[in-house]
């Protein structure tokens, strides 16, 4: 059993808001297109919509999961709008404002992943085990992964 806060909640963040919302150097000038914008936004409400369903929270886990799902929201908003900022940004002229922006972004999504591990944790401290297995369930890296060379390895356990 791997006993890990931070990363449980790294995993449910990536697993929730999806994958490409890390800090990446500027790309040549375009834009975010609207569509994406509202697919990636309709894919986290099926997303949250679905594990709150499966966890079936007593009215205590409710009060916790509004917090925890604001913290999500929030952090998927300010993905998007890093990435969209991104698109639309002149070239580095040097390699230390590359590293600069780079380094802006990082620590925002460091910001917002702190504020899920904070309320993640009390979340997921109030689950059962039978709400556990349910979550593992429907999000299966908890369960068993893959190495780079394709060994199965165990799933993390969703502890605290």
């Amino acid at each position: 059993m791997i006993r890990s806060d931070a990363l449980a909640a790294a995993l449910l963040a990536s697993s929730l808001t999806g994958p490409g919302n890390h800090a990446q150097p500027a790309p040549t000038q375009q834009t975010a297109p609207a569509d994406d914008e509202a697919d990636a936004r309709a894919i986290l409400n099926a997303r949250l919509a679905a594990l709150r369903t499966v966890i079936e929270m007593s009215p205590e886990q409710e009060k916790l999961w509004t917090l925890l799902e604001a913290a999500i929201r929030d952090a998927s908003r300010n993905a998007a709008a890093s990435r969209t900022q991104r698109l639309v940004a002149s070239e580095p002229t040097t390699f230390l404002e590359m590293l600069g922006r780079i380094a802006d972004a990082e620590a925002a999504c460091g910001q917002d992943l702190r504020r899920f591990v904070d309320n993640a944790t009390p979340f997921v401290a109030s689950l059962t085990n039978a709400q556990r297995h349910r979550i593992a369930d429907i999000i299966p890296a908890w369960n068993s992964s893959n190495d780079d060379v394709g060994n199965w390895k165990p799933g993390l356990t969703l502890t605290v």
